[in-house]
């Protein structure tokens, strides 16, 4: 039986579920809904037969995830353009689990029960038999399942990535060339095989397919340039967003915009943009830098 009351309890344990919740979906909004309904269930629960309430909230949250993955991948089937999670500026305090923004892509690719073992596991430090709760499979299945969601994370992850010191300065340099049109110093922070993501989700403005290699990412870029002319990109702040440098801004037609970048070896590897407003509503409260 718990004996620590719950508002002791559920201050501790908040920030860790809506993490996982996260981790899990790739959306802030779904992430905080889900553990709302947590807490409700757990409201509910016979609290005389729990004897580890974080083991239990934690297996509630998964499962309560796992059901929303499967609306999820039907929605995403349909959806407008590439798919980015929503971008989350990071603190001191927040998703601090070396899960960046490209690994979050990798867990993406992932079936909903290899990305719930290896978050549970490899994440957030359970064991296989409390995985094994969490999940409703045996625990040497579960091994199995964060294995390859392992090898699968491992693949993606950089191999020689920038320190955050350097990386800000990367994203500074790049803000200051992209928005002035000065082609040459732009071209001279990009790697040969740099992607570029856009996320409008069809509510704004995107370009619709990644844009691959370094002339085309250019090109894009000096119709962009040509753009801010008109539309002056304004800076709201420079920030880390799920682990890369970036900058979030207010773009032509007052829309609002976040850019993370992918440092491999001293040069930005991929452009990552997200414009969907659904995906943004946050970061209007997310403390500056």
């Amino acid at each position: 039986m718990s004996t620590i009351p719950d508002n002791v309890l559920w201050p501790q344990l908040r920030p860790r579920l809506v993490r996982l919740a996260y981790r899990m979906l790739g959306s802030v909004a779904d992430a905080e809904d889900v553990v709302q309904d947590a807490y409700l269930r757990w409201q509910a629960a016979d609290r005389d037969a729990v004897r580890q309430p974080a083991a239990l909230l934690h297996t509630i949250v998964t499962r309560l995830c796992l059901n929303e993955l499967k609306s999820a991948r039907r929605r995403r089937e349909t959806y407008v353009g590439p798919w980015l999670p929503e971008p989350v500026v990071d603190t001191h305090e927040t998703y601090a689990d070396d899960l960046t923004l490209p690994l979050m892509l990798a867990l993406e690719r992932l079936s909903p029960l290899e990305r719930a073992a290896f978050l549970l596991h490899d994440v957030f430090g359970m064991d296989f038999r409390e995985v094994s709760d969490a999940i409703g499979r045996e625990a040497a299945a579960c091994r199995k399942l964060a294995s390859r969601a392992r090898d699968h994370v491992h693949a993606a992850r950089p191999r020689f990535p920038a320190t955050r010191e350097q990386g800000m300065k990367l994203a500074a340099a790049f803000f200051a060339a992209s928005r002035d049109g000065d082609m040459e110093s732009l071209r001279s922070l990009l790697a040969d095989d740099v992607a570029a993501y856009a996320d409008g989700g069809g509510k704004v403005p995107a370009t619709p397919h990644p844009v691959l290699g370094l002339a085309a990412v250019l090109e894009r870029h000096a119709r962009m340039a040509r753009e801010f002319v008109h539309a002056p990109s304004v800076l709201i702040r420079h920030a880390m967003l799920d682990g890369l440098p970036g900058f979030i801004t207010i773009e032509g037609g007052g829309v609002l915009q976040a850019t993370a970048l992918q440092i491999e070896r001293g040069k930005v590897a991929a452009i990552y943009v997200t414009r969907n407003p659904d995906k943004l509503r946050h970061l209007n409260a997310a403390p500056g830098r």
